[in-house]
């Protein structure tokens, strides 16, 4: 089973993105890496992984870009995770 802590990366690594990238720039390295397997953004892993930090990279940029301090920002999309996995766990739970 998958923890709540292995859907989030490690939280330096997501801070230098947030710093370093605009929304739209991460979106970007995003199409690159599903197009072409390698990124602007300087990220190298397997493509599910690079594309899964930047697109959670993407969500804590805009939360922040409306105000909301890093942490904040990090524990609304660990908030935003869990309650799509718990969804999912309830669905599974129903269909059996």
């Amino acid at each position: 089973m998958i923890s709540s802590w292995d859907l989030i990366m490690k939280t330096p690594e997501i801070k230098k993105l947030v710093e370093k990238y605009s929304p739209e720039q991460l979106e970007t390295c995003i199409v690159q890496q599903l197009e072409k397997g390698e990124n602007a953004c300087d990220i190298v892993d397997e493509s599910d992984k690079v594309i899964a930090e930047l697109s959670k990279a993407a969500v804590i940029r805009e939360l922040m870009d409306t105000g909301m301090r890093f942490s904040d920002a990090l524990r609304e999309l660990a908030r935003r995770i869990r309650a799509v996995y718990g969804k999912e766990e309830e669905t599974s739970k129903k269909q059996q």
